[in-house]
């Protein structure tokens, strides 16, 4: 599995994992570790907790003043989430970091009882989005996060679209005492967006709504290009902001465009349109395994989710 020869439905996946572009927006993930030194020293009430991910990407001289409320337990993740939960019932507000699998795959009956079960808060943040470092394989693909925790109550999800947008939220999080998943991927957008937990509009039409979440905007909006669609943004999913959905509603035709697992949200807009005749196409990552590497950009042809690929379902649902 390591040469170029090898394909999926004719797109060919190479191994080795593409090199990231320094000249393009900011990279949430690195904007997120040069945070945390910070964050911890300005608050008591915050500690990180780390399961090896992340810890050498820390600065040394940052970490030093704060280290007692800087852990890094090892390659231990159901033990990650039961020390957070245990931080969270003495009153710290814990900052919890591994790739989303990691994060929450593994460890779900932590997540569930020890954060869920005792009603205590935590901030969770993955890396690596659904399939942001492809030479990690299947063991480091994430993108089950958010339908997995759609199984459990009481949590904000966010998906942020540009370094920015995460560290605003990442500001706001620590600050509360609920529990929050932000979803980091190396994916962005050119330009930042409104992070207030609402639905913002991009483009006006009398087609349809494609809803972008995230990451997805700036290639949902080139993929509709001369599409008579209205086009919203959202970067927090959970809770799904249904009010904006209904008032902006033209045709009730709905396309969302989500960087996880496909149709994670369209019974989210199911609820969310509840009495009215509608239509809803959910875009995503598909839920076969690839089996291949390759590279980001050659998973989203795969999954549909480049921009030919987008227009390609937007248009063959508005018109067939």
């Amino acid at each position: 599995m390591s040469t170029a020869t090898h394909s999926w439905k004719g797109v060919d996946l190479a191994a080795a994992e593409h090199d990231r572009d320094d000249s393009g927006p900011p990279d949430a993930r690195d904007r997120f570790y040069g945070l945390l030194p910070d964050l911890v020293a300005a608050d008591p009430r915050v500690a990180v907790v780390l399961a090896e991910i992340g810890a050498a990407h820390l600065d040394p001289e940052k970490v030093a003043p704060v280290r007692d409320r800087v852990v890094n337990l090892g390659i231990r993740e159901q033990l990650l989430i039961s020390t957070a939960g245990g931080l969270a019932l003495t009153g710290l507000r814990p900052i919890v970091h591994t790739f989303a699998p990691f994060l929450l795959e593994r460890p779900f009956e932590q997540v569930k009882l020890d954060l869920g079960h005792q009603d205590v808060g935590a901030v969770l943040v993955s890396a690596g989005g659904s399939y942001g470092w492809p030479a990690g394989g299947e063991t480091h693909f994430g993108q089950r996060d958010v339908a997995l925790l759609d199984t459990l109550s009481g949590w904000t999800v966010h998906v942020p679209g540009h370094a920015d947008e995460a560290e605003q939220m990442l500001r706001d999080a620590v600050a509360r005492d609920d529990r929050i998943y932000l979803r980091l991927d190396g994916d962005s957008n050119a330009q930042p967006r409104s992070v207030d937990g609402r639905m913002s509009m991009l483009r006006t039409g009398s087609r349809g709504t494609v809803v972008a979440v995230g990451p997805m905007a700036d290639r949902t909006l080139a993929a509709v290009e001369g599409l008579d669609v209205t086009v919203l943004y959202t970067s927090t999913v959970r809770p799904f902001d249904a009010d904006t959905l209904r008032r902006t509603l033209g045709t009730p035709d709905v396309v969302l465009v989500e960087p996880y697992l496909r149709d994670t949200s369209t019974a989210e807009v199911s609820r969310a349109l509840g009495g009215i005749r509608h239509r809803t196409l959910g875009l995503g990552v598909g839920p076969d395994e690839l089996r291949r590497y390759g590279t980001r950009e050659q998973h989203d042809v795969a999954h549909g989710l480049d921009v030919a690929g987008i227009r390609r379902s937007v248009t063959a649902f508005l018109h067939p």
